[in-house]
């Protein structure tokens, strides 16, 4: 093999990617006649290329009616403003509306709440959009991850590599045991990663509708993806 994916850690050139195959010896155990069970497992960092947000406008009123306009009225405003950035995804999120009671449990009012989210691999554009929608929304959250597509190329290879590790370890039991070879019993593929690692909350106001905000310099920061192989053999004596 080209590459020793045994090896507790490999650096993969050029793109600052850290990338390690890590053996557990403590799963390298019988398991029954002449049969082994053992993992390997394959990591790589990469950087995060996807943020998602979400805003909300909370509102009071003495009827359901002039409530759920004034909701209305200010996701649809949001809504608009957000066409502006075709790069950004925009959908409606949850929504909540609930009565307000004097201390005779007589309802006096009514306070709703309304959410939009948005999602993002363009992070100029979604820095700028929040920055709009904050002028009369509050961000509720916002964090970092990595893209589906992304992703899905990364565990790709990954299952690739952890394959090679599963069988580099196969072959390194056999001789261990003083095996003239062995067959696979089973092998499981498994994949892991820690995106959206990174939540940032803020809160946000402002005074005035026609108030001006920043837009905010995005620190998107890594997330690992991580795929295991685990198995069992049975060595041929």
């Amino acid at each position: 093999m080209k590459n020793n994916l045994s090896s507790n850690l490999a650096l993969v050139s050029g793109s600052a990617l850290l990338l390690s195959a890590l053996i557990s010896p403590a799963h390298a155990e019988p398991t029954g006649y002449d049969q082994i069970t053992f993992q390997t497992e394959v990591k790589e960092e990469i950087a995060n290329d996807e943020v998602r947000a979400s805003l909300y406008k909370k509102a009071q009123a003495g009827d359901a009616k002039s409530l759920a306009t004034t909701l209305n009225t200010s996701i649809n405003r949001a809504l608009a403003i957000a066409k502006r950035y075709p790069t950004v995804t925009v959908s409606t999120g949850q929504q909540s509306t609930y009565p307000r009671y004097d201390k005779n449990d007589k309802i006096i009012g009514w306070t709703g709440q309304a959410n939009i989210d948005i999602k993002s691999t363009d992070f100029t554009a979604t820095s700028q959009l929040i920055a709009d929608l904050q002028k009369t929304l509050v961000m509720n959250n916002l964090t970092f991850g990595v893209s589906e597509l992304k992703k899905d190329a990364l565990e790709r290879k990954l299952m690739t590599e952890a394959s090679r590790a599963f069988q580099q370890q196969a072959r390194n039991l056999t001789r261990a045991w003083d095996a003239r070879g062995y067959r696979v019993i089973n092998v499981n593929l498994n994949t892991g990663n820690d995106n959206y690692p990174r939540p940032m909350y803020s809160s946000m106001r402002t005074t005035s509708a026609d108030a001006s905000v920043p837009s905010q310099n995005f620190e998107s920061g890594n997330s690992t993806v991580s795929v295991t192989a685990n198995g069992t053999i049975e060595l041929s004596k």
